[in-house]
């Protein structure tokens, strides 16, 4: 089963991911962290996230790149936080820049969904806010965009989280 859940930051997309695989009782649990720690705001945010997941069975596997290549538990749930982070790390730290990064991310994806009996996928909307940006953040907003839409399409269920509430877009329960 594959989940896909949206939202704005610190909209509680985070906590309702985890909550969906803890009480899916689907196990081993991994979190897959694709995120990339460049400055301390960075590690802030990972040692908060930490904290939040401490005492609910996860395993922490970094994969801020090539997330296909990642170690995940056949039959078990993966829960991969972020996209948004995956998708850039992909464009910006790789040699092959934009070129592939959509089919490299979904691959990823692709092969969560198949080796584990839950795969929930964390993103977010950055292609809503209104802001004309430069070409190159142009250039990764609606690939991101792209993204979303192509996991949307793929997922049993899809969520959007607002204010700490989940959206039920596909499928779903609250």
């Amino acid at each position: 089963m594959l989940i896909l859940v949206t939202g704005g930051a610190s909209s509680g997309k985070s906590a309702f991911a985890e909550r969906l695989v803890v009480e899916s009782g689907v196990a081993p649990r991994v979190y897959v962290a694709c995120m990339l720690v460049r400055d301390g705001e960075d590690a802030l945010r990972v040692a908060r996230h930490r904290e939040l997941r401490q005492g609910k069975g996860f395993l922490t596997r970094e994969a801020p790149i090539s997330l296909a290549d990642a170690d995940f538990p056949p039959g078990g749930a993966a829960l991969v936080e972020d996209v948004a982070n995956l998708a850039a790390n992909e464009c910006f730290s790789t040699a092959q820049g934009f070129c592939g990064a959509r089919e490299r991310v979904l691959a990823g994806i692709e092969r969560a969904n198949e080796a584990c009996g839950l795969t929930v996928v964390v993103t977010c909307e950055l292609a809503s806010d209104g802001v004309v940006y430069g070409e190159q953040t142009s250039r990764y907003i609606s690939l991101l965009a792209e993204i979303n839409a192509a996991v949307a399409q793929i997922a049993d269920e899809a969520y959007e989280v607002v204010c700490g509430i989940p959206i039920p877009l596909k499928g779903g329960r609250t």
